[in-house]
Formats: C-alpha cells, structure tokens, sequence
C-alpha cells in the first residue's frame, strides 16, 4: 500500500519555513533602508509581511499536530522546502526588477541551491538591496535552508529532525556529535567563523566592506554570486584592490570550505588536525594540483594567452579549478574563451560532475563517491586473479564501505548522469545551443555549479522550459538526485 504524507504535517512545516523565510527577507530590507534606497518596502517588506501571514496562518490552523516522518517522505518534504523557499525569494526580484516569475524564480532557485547561474546583467547598477538578497540566499544555502530553518525554530519533535538527515544525508557518515540539534549550532558556529574571517581580512588587501561582506558570503557558500558581471575578475579594475592577493585567498577560502566541516570541526575542537588522514581530502587536494598542473602546461606552453605571464597563468588555473571543484563558479576568466585550451575545457566538465567533499557546501557527485566507485572498479579486475570466494572490500580510510552504501552512490549517479542527458537533450530541442553547450548547462545546473559554456545574455533569452528545467535540475541535486525520483515513482502521496 501506498505510504502518505498528511497534509496537515506538510503545511505545518512549510509554515514554519515561509515564516523564517520573513525573517530573513528583513536582512535585505534593512540594508536597502541604510542606503536610502527607495522602494524596499515593496521589494523586501512586502514579501516579509506575507510571508509572516501567510505562515502564522497555516501554523496556527495546524500548531496541534504532531510530524510524524519517515527519511523518504522527510525528503519529500526537503524538495517542497526548498520550492516554497525559492517562490517566496523570487518576489524581490518580481517586485524591484521587474522580472517575470520564472525568470525570478530561476534567480532565486539559483541563489538557495548555490548554484550560481544568473539571468541578470548590469549588477553593478542595481539596488544594493537586491545585491544584499541576491548573496544572502546562497549564504542560506550554503548549510542548508532547512537547517537554518531546524536552528531558528528548534522543535522537541523528534521526527523533524529526520529533515536534517533528508537535506544533508550527504553528511550522516561525518555528524561531529549525536545529538542533532548540537550539530547544526556546530557546523554553523564554523560556517559563520569562516565567513566572519574572510570579511575581515579582504579589506585589508584595498577590498570595500560591503564587497567583501558580499563575497564572504558567497565564497563559503560556495555560491559564486557576486555583485559584478565580471564576477572576481572585476576587482583586477578597481584601483587600490591589491588584485592577485585577493584572488588567492579567495581561492583558499573556497578550498576549505570544499572539504567536509568535520575535519575542520576536529581542527577546532581539539587542536589537532587529521586533514592529511582522510582519503577523500587527499584526493581532493591531489585532483586539484594535477588538473592545475595540466591546465597550466596548456595554457602556458601550447595556447600561450597574450601579454600573460607564467604567475597569472598559473593563478588563474587555480582560481579556476578550486572554483569548479568547490561548485562556487567565481571567475577570473570566462571558461569557454580562448584563455584556455580544449583540454583545460573537457577537464571542466569533469570537475562540475565531480564536487567538492562530502560534508561541505559544495555541490557535484562528491569526491569520496568517485572515490568507491573507482575502487569498486579496481576491486572487480583484481577478482578475476584471485580464487573464487574470495573478498575483497572496499575501504575507504580503512573502513570498508557497506554494499548498501556501494548500491546509494551506484544508483546517484545513474539518476545523476540520467537528469543531465534528459535536460540536455531537452535544452538542444528547445534551443541552437550546441552538444556540448546544452550538456555544460543542464551539468552546470544539476551539480549546482554555475559556469555554463555560454554567457548570461544567452541564459537570459532560453526558452520558460529550458529555464523551468534548469530549476528542477539545481533544486535536485541540491538534495542529491532521490527525492525527485520518489516523486515521480508515485510510491509516496498525500
């Protein structure tokens, strides 16, 4: 029989999250008020009023019932979430922008899901609020909405917090303590220290406050958003910005944040750092020296950009691969201009399939994943040798990995690898973007990374379906690729 969803559990909960999503809407609100910015009553204040209205009412009609969750309807649940989030955040754009839904609805998805793909241009023009809004929503995300969410309005039911293993079951190998609750305040506490911590130091290198405020956000959300079309690269034309510095400690600041926050929670607590112990980081930090290596090598010695040196060569390929492997899609160079060669444009593409690790903001497949699956494979050539009956696992830092968790990541990847060919070949039906054009978008999207090969004026013009498919794609792999599946198998119903 089929199991269900009560509808009274589901609206309880997504009252709830409309209401923090009213708090949240008071942030851009009053910065729109503090650059006396006329109209963010509308833009801002009049979402939040709704959204406190609109909750408080499904809240009160359903304050008595008690959320009673499974993990499969919990994400379920996370995938509605995260819709809900991303209509209410659309408004802003709507109401000072002038956008339409969809293309507003696209931004903010994009901005929830850290994603980073954009429909806007001309950012250096627009209200600093929408800048504000814009960055805020991908720091939201960054952690999770959901858990931000589970932090503001802690609940002694203990089935809710099935939505925290729903949102981040990416995680549930690395919690740093049992209790739930306890975890969300720690990897919290981090995410806001790393933020905190750029901030301040990005100034001190000519960077403005609110630049840095704004790329803090977005750099350990691992976002990419940035409030200039030029992205990173803008502040190589601002005058008094020490450039290359800024440039590689954003790149150390995406590094870290692309590894799983339980290393650094251990780092923090304890004094002692186990980075060099844990496999996933040290293919992580292999991966990244040996593509830059490669990318440097071809750019250097067979494309040879004009008027750039062997440091910037080497900078910008590292800039660009941490950006890519973190899922953040900060820039200091478009990835489809001539700066870089074809080799350097196929290793992109398998670092936006790839990700960061398991446990940190990045999007993608994640490294310890690609990490079973290559062993599962080396596992199956050497069994051939070997006598029949004989085991061999698969371990990762000495563990072995469970068949259930062999037959998960087996089966992500399939539905991984299945929405990017459907939303490719549905971008080349509805589009003239070429193969590898529509492949970069529907990847780009489904990874949560941003950089497409082709630019935002182009986004911009694609058809509704395209854009509509783009949002399912960052929503899904936010919450990596199952939940929709559970959606559409039509085993779970209301």
């Amino acid at each position: 029989m089929a199991k269900s969803l009560k509808f009274m559990e589901v609206t309880k909960i997504i009252s709830l999250l409309v209401i923090t999503m009213g708090i949240i809407l008071l942030l851009p609100l009053a910065a729109s008020f503090y650059y006396g910015e006329m109209g963010s009553e509308v833009a801002f204040g009049l979402p939040s009023l709704v959204s406190f209205a609109a909750g408080g009412a499904g809240y009160a009609i359903t304050r008595r019932s008690h959320v009673k969750l499974d993990i499969a309807s919990s994400m379920l649940l996370c995938f509605f979430g995260w819709l809900a989030a991303s209509v209410v955040g659309a408004a802003p754009y709507m109401l000072a922008l002038d956008k339409g839904f969809i293309d507003a609805l696209f931004e903010s998805a994009s901005g929830f899901t850290t994603t980073g793909a954009t429909v806007l241009t001309g950012l250096e023009s627009m209200p600093k609020g929408i800048l504000v809004w814009r960055c805020l929503t991908q720091w939201v995300g960054g952690i999770g909405i959901l858990m931000f969410f589970l932090l503001i309005t802690y609940k002694s039911e203990s089935d809710l917090w099935r939505l925290f293993d729903a949102e981040s079951h990416k995680t549930r190998y690395s919690r740093p303590v049992p209790n739930v609750y306890s975890t969300v305040r720690i990897l919290w506490t981090i995410y806001v220290g790393l933020t905190v911590a750029l901030a301040m130091i990005l100034p001190l290198f000519g960077v403005s406050v609110f630049d840095s405020i704004l790329h803090s956000l977005t750099t350990i959300a691992t976002g990419g958003f940035s409030p200039y079309d030029q992205s990173v690269n803008q502040f190589s034309m601002i005058e008094g910005v020490d450039f290359k510095a800024v440039e590689y400690i954003i790149t150390f600041f995406m590094f870290i944040s692309g590894i799983n926050f339980l290393l650094h929670y251990k780092l923090f607590a304890s004094g002692e750092g186990e980075y060099a112990k844990n496999h996933e980081f040290n293919l992580y930090a292999v991966m990244i020296a040996l593509f830059t290596l490669v990318i440097f090598i071809e750019s250097a010695f067979v494309v040879r950009p004009a008027g750039a040196g062997f440091e910037e060569i080497f900078r910008k390929a590292l800039f660009q691969v941490v950006s890519l492997i973190t899922s953040t899609g900060f820039s200091t160079e478009y990835i489809g201009s001539s700066y870089f060669g074809y080799g350097a444009k196929q290793l992109f593409l398998v670092l936006m399939l790839v990700g960061g690790c398991v446990g940190s903001t990045s999007g993608g497949l994640k490294v310890v994943r690609l990490s079973i699956l290559g062993k599962l494979f080396t596992r199956e050539i050497k069994k051939i040798a070997m006598p029949r009956g004989a085991v061999l696992p698969v371990t990762i830092d000495k563990l072995p990995v469970g068949a259930d968790e062999i037959f998960r990541v087996s089966a992500i990847l399939f539905g991984w690898i299945g929405m990017i060919f459907a939303g490719s070949l549905l971008t080349s039906f509805f589009s003239d973007l070429n193969m590898v054009e529509s492949i970069s978008g529907m990847l780009s999207a489904v990874s949560n990374m941003g950089p497409m090969y082709f630019g935002v004026e182009k986004m911009a013009s694609l058809s509704p379906v395209i854009k509509l498919t783009y949002i399912l794609g960052m929503i899904s792999g936010r919450l990596e690729i199952l939940p929709i599946f559970i959606l559409v198998s039509m085993k779970y119903r209301f």
